[in-house]
């Protein structure tokens, strides 16, 4: 409890808290408002509106593109610390690595919580707001949308672990940030087009993930352009358990490695 609350006065000193804030409303609610106010029956080429299931579906889905968002916020946060040499004072005060580093993942656990909250929210109330200032009904039940945000939710705090665990793991910042961007917007979508490795994409980070908020609308497009066809994905159920199972091993060689490395 004291490395969790030296974390909590660490990461409350900085700026990093109100730039997520930030980022969750810019990510929630600025795209899927954008959407929403033009009206994806309008986009190009058109894609069903916000009065039908579908297309309220793909506006609040677009959360799920963004989750590399809270990714890059966790891994940013700790390779900060070890490119700036703070890691080893923290390592000082506290000398049992392995409790600094599952305090931290507690602590931006939290703050990937908060992201994914303050996100769904965003883009509840501006799909909501876009449906009532079209004078439209919303094409899906309030239920089913609060199902789908809470997903979302969900998904950005183990996104965040994830993000924690690649920068602890790699500790350089340049080299943390490429894995990320790297793995989520190329490495998986080369996989899909391969014929038979195509069947792994369901267990992976990002297959778990449409299979939790059932945003399939990237992969069904993809499938449209190859002849390789849509992949099948898994329940949402499952697709959280194996979401959580990423993060959860992350997490755990987050804290193994740096006992078994000098900090140089």
């Amino acid at each position: 409890m004291t490395a969790f609350r030296g974390e909590l006065v660490r990461l409350f000193a900085t700026r990093i808290p109100w730039w997520t804030l930030l980022a969750a409303v810019l990510c929630g609610g600025g795209l899927s408002g954008l959407l929403a106010i033009t009206g994806p029956e309008n986009a190009t080429p058109p894609m069903p509106g916000i009065d039908t299931p579908e297309g309220a579906g793909i506006v609040v889905g677009l959360g799920a593109v963004t989750l590399f968002v809270p990714a890059l916020i966790g891994t940013i946060a700790v390779t900060s610390e070890y490119r700036h040499r703070t890691i080893g004072t923290t390592f000082l005060a506290v000398p049992h690595r392995g409790r600094v580093l599952g305090a931290k993942l507690a602590v931006y656990a939290l703050l990937g919580i908060l992201y994914g909250i303050v996100a769904s929210i965003s883009s509840g109330l501006v799909l909501v707001g876009a449906a009532a200032a079209r004078g439209i009904e919303l094409g899906t039940p309030t239920g089913e949308l609060l199902t789908v945000l809470a997903q979302l939710a969900v998904a950005s705090a183990v996104y965040m672990v994830l993000g924690v665990g690649i920068g602890a793991i790699a500790r350089h910042q340049l080299l943390a940030i490429g894995a990320v961007l790297g793995y989520f917007y190329f490495l998986e979508y080369v996989l899909m087009l391969i014929p038979g490795v195509n069947a792994l994409y369901p267990f992976l980070p990002g297959g778990a993930t449409a299979s939790l908020t059932r945003f399939t609308f990237l992969t069904d497009a993809l499938a449209e352009q190859t002849t390789g066809g849509a992949a099948a994905l898994a329940s949402p159920a499952l697709g959280a358990v194996i979401l959580v199972g990423y993060a959860l091993v992350a997490a755990a060689v987050a804290v193994w490695l740096p006992l078994r490395r000098d900090l140089a």
